[in-house]
């Protein structure tokens, strides 16, 4: 995925949710789309998003052949979960307690490889380009992680990027925002051992932070945590991906989400009529601009179509 920025509101951050691993991930892989066309954030409330099998196994290093049963079996459930989280209102001064579902309906077709889902409300006014309160990272930082605990833990370091210190969270908050039930690991000693060290030593391989953390007590029991971090030198040169659309061998690979989402966008502009073939629909014509996406001559031939649809290389 080469365009794979999250952007996802502090208040869902924080807000305390239980999804499986791969139910994360696909939500992941709407959050990132969503990220990407920030100026087209209206369009978006209604649209329905799609994970391909084959762009799963690829982003996250599963096998092909299983990630099509995944992600229908997560379909399954994810359609029954929800988060809470707080609605802060200052006149009158109170707190409401909000729960709201993940997506408003969810489909697969077992014939195609996919699966498809739009958004609730609640998560999508938390999604997209604000100035303050969000935290930002690239979903291919956490694709390697294997624990929910460590990408929720991931994403609790990242909110605090500018400082890289994160104040001393409460005990039963962290558990809470973990998912962690009341009657698991009820001793920190386990929680320690089963939770917190794991997650911090898959984020300290795998991703772009390495991770520390002091405990604090009151009197001598433990009662929070903070947490400290750094970010990894990153070895690599930097490459210039900025190139001449004009240069001969000028090509980008996208994937099959990006063809498809970009194709819907192209089928509709007037400027493409010259493509198009009269008797076919606007959905035909789609699926037949995401073909010739694939070709290197065609990409080329179309990419300033793909530019003022608003893709960026």
């Amino acid at each position: 995925m080469k365009n794979d920025l999250v952007i996802k509101s502090n208040t869902l951050v924080e807000a305390c949710f239980n999804l499986s691993l791969t139910e994360y991930r696909i939500l992941h892989v709407a959050f990132t789309e969503l990220a990407e066309y920030e100026s087209d954030k209206g369009l978006f409330h209604t649209r329905e998003f799609r994970v391909y099998a084959k762009d799963y196994s690829k982003l996250f290093n599963t096998d092909e052949s299983d990630a099509y049963k995944v992600l229908r079996d997560a379909s399954e459930r994810l359609f029954n979960r929800y988060f809470t989280y707080d609605r802060v209102y200052q006149k009158p001064d109170f707190i409401e307690c909000v729960k709201s579902r993940w997506v408003q309906k969810i489909s697969y077709a077992d014939t195609q490889g996919y699966i498809k889902f739009q958004l609730a409300d609640d998560v999508f006014s938390m999604i997209g380009q604000l100035k303050d309160c969000f935290t930002r990272y690239r979903l291919s930082k956490t694709a390697q992680l294997t624990s929910v605990y460590a990408i929720r833990l991931y994403e609790m370091m990242i909110q605090w990027q500018s400082t890289k210190v994160v104040p001393v969270i409460e005990l039963n908050t962290l558990r809470e925002r973990l998912a962690i039930e009341e009657h698991e690991y009820p001793r920190v000693y386990d929680f320690k051992n089963r939770v917190l060290d794991p997650a911090i030593k898959q984020i300290n391989k795998y991703t772009d932070i390495t991770v520390s953390y002091e405990q604090h007590k009151q009197g001598r029991i433990i009662s929070g945590f903070s947490f400290k971090f750094k970010q990894k030198k990153d070895d690599k040169p930097k490459i210039n991906t900025k190139r001449d659309p004009n240069t001969p061998d000028f090509f980008i690979k996208m994937t099959d989400a990006q063809r498809h989402l970009f194709a819907n966008k192209m089928s509709e502009m007037p400027e493409m009529s010259k493509y198009s073939k009269g008797t076919e629909s606007y959905q035909q014509f789609a699926i037949r601009i995401a073909d010739m996406l694939l070709e290197p001559e065609k990409f080329r031939e179309l990419y300033p179509f793909l530019e003022k649809a608003g893709f960026k290389s």
